[in-house]
């Protein structure tokens, strides 16, 4: 402060990057969002610790989903975490989808248990045998339930932060109708949902659709999803799933009803999900070689202020500035904070609060404080402006909603200069090979699809139907499918997914050196 002793400045070095995202996207990634304090690595490989600036994301995203689904009518809930033996194994198509990702409770303490213990990988088996002992007649129905939850699915794959994790956060809805109509409308309600937070909350474009038989939700009718792309890999991702199950769960689970006539019906079922790997895709879509950049509705700061105080310039005045720019902020809503930390000087907090992505950043001077402006910093852009502070609430929330659109819109063309269309299989296979995405013409037959994978096979993974959109293009009578040249019936959207990307992680010497790091620790603190 001024006139009190000159505290000293602390040297920071070290803040950049050490990877570039274009160059060695796996290392990048890794080093994002440890550096941008969203996770720390735990002593159990595939387990990571959601810091408070991650898990202040999925709050946000919560708050909105929670609010949506109540104007549906659906309640919250909670069911326990583990599941018997028996449960789990009735409905047979749904386990064998799950059964090699189950994690089981053997032992209690030192004493084998008589009957292992499931632990969910997901609900429909834990919750469907109440559905069928609270479900009895018609004016049971529908029955509407969702819970906020953590899941458990023992990956052996190579782990990533939010995208393949053993352990992750999720809601997930399940609902019970009288008829297919019903559930059909509330699978499209839900899915509209999903797209809702990809596009308006993380600035992501997202191609809805239904998946393929192949692709589908295990012992499920038919599964639609929003489909997210990555373009520095080249790689397509499932951003959320809605299911309509259909009654194959009601018939091994006996959930059964009586109608206004008293005849017996059996339920129609829905499933539906998102988890905290929307945050990672927002991280791979929106990241860049400084950090993290967040779109403004889901950054828990959107507004760093810093003090750039000179030499014999009027301290306390800049900060008293700072605070009421802050007030002013917090007051109009805006979620702003300042940073008064002395022993970092103005250029390491920039880099600091860059690497964090928080998206607008105020300066404010000596020259800021004589003109009654500050001076406003996009993370997005790097775009400088002096806003006087009279006209400053709605500058800024201006400048907010235009830095969310921009987000949007430079994801959305990176996305679309991705997408190509190919109507024989030489053009299919020149733009995988160029890190597309494909429309093609579809015959939407099995055993056509299980050979594109086959075909198309090799150490990055196979190729693969992500979804059929429903903004169908109209087909020209006699067209054929790229694959088979049978007659097509529909355009499928076609490409490699991230998740069988088996490289994206695994020669990242970050991962390695913080695992090594924390087993090291808790070897060390156990003896």
């Amino acid at each position: 402060m001024a006139g009190g002793k000159k505290k000293e400045v602390k040297k920071e070095t070290g803040l950049g990057l050490s990877f570039k995202k274009e160059e060695n996207f796996g290392e990048w990634y890794s080093e994002v969002v440890v550096n941008g304090e969203m996770i720390e690595y735990y002593d159990i490989s595939g387990c990571y610790i959601l810091r408070p600036w991650a898990m202040s994301i999925w709050e946000i995203m919560q708050v909105f989903f929670d609010a949506e689904i109540k104007k549906m009518k659906i309640k919250n809930c909670y069911f326990p975490l583990f599941v018997s033996s028996s449960v789990l194994e009735k409905e047979k198509d749904h386990i064998e989808g799950f059964a090699p990702e189950v994690a089981w409770v053997t032992k209690s303490g030192k004493s084998d248990l008589e009957i292992p213990i499931a632990i969910r990988p997901t609900s429909e088996t834990v919750m469907y045998p109440y559905f069928s002992k609270w479900i009895r007649g018609h004016r049971d129905l529908p029955l509407k339930l969702n819970q906020w939850c953590n899941v458990v699915r023992w990956e052996f794959s190579n782990p990533t932060p939010f995208i393949r994790s053993r352990e992750f956060l999720w809601q997930e809805g399940h609902t019970a109708f009288a008829t297919k109509q019903e559930a059909d409308e509330e699978v499209l309600q839900i899915l509209e949902l999903y797209r809702r937070i990809y596009e308006e909350f993380l600035a992501i474009p997202i191609i809805k659709g239904k998946k393929s038989e192949m692709e589908k939700f295990a012992g499920g009718l038919y599964t639609t999803s929003v489909e997210a792309f990555i373009p520095n890999t080249g790689r397509g991702i499932q951003g959320a799933t809605s299911h309509c199950l259909g009654q194959n769960f009601a018939k091994m689970f006996e959930i059964n009803f009586e109608n206004e006539k008293g005849e017996k019906g059996m339920a129609w079922q829905n499933s539906w999900a998102y988890s905290t790997r929307t945050i990672g895709v927002m991280v791979m879509v929106h990241g860049d070689d400084k950090g993290l950049v967040l779109p403004p509705k889901v950054s828990s700061v959107q507004v760093i202020v810093v003090p750039v105080p000179f030499k014999d310039a009027n301290t306390q005045g800049i900060f008293d500035a700072c605070a009421a720019t802050v007030d002013t902020l917090c007051g109009a809503g805006i979620r702003a904070e300042a940073d008064y930390r002395e022993n970092y000087s103005p250029g390491w907090k920039y880099s600091h609060w860059e690497m964090k992505g928080v998206p607008l950043r105020i300066e404010i001077g000596p020259k800021d404080l004589a003109n009654n402006q500050v001076r406003a910093v996009r993370r997005d852009s790097a775009a400088k402006v002096d806003i006087s502070c009279d006209s400053l609430a709605g500058k800024v929330k201006d400048m907010l909603d235009d830095i969310q659109k921009s987000m949007f819109d430079a994801a959305t063309q990176k996305r679309d200069a991705c997408i190509q269309v190919a109507k024989t299989w030489d053009e299919f296979k020149e733009a995988l090979s160029q890190r597309k995405m494909i429309l093609a013409p579809w015959c939407d037959e099995e055993e056509v699809e299980k050979d594109v994978k086959d075909r198309t096979r090799g150490e990055m993974g196979a190729a693969k139907s992500l979804c059929s959109p429903f903004d169908q293009p109209e087909l020209p009578e006699g067209t054929t499918c790229f694959a088979s040249g049978k007659p097509a019936k529909k355009v499928d959207l076609l490409g490699k997914e991230l998740l069988d990307y088996q490289l994206l992680v695994r020669s990242s010497s970050i991962f390695k050196l913080f695992e090594l790091l924390v087993l090291m620790y808790f070897s060390w603190s156990t003896h």
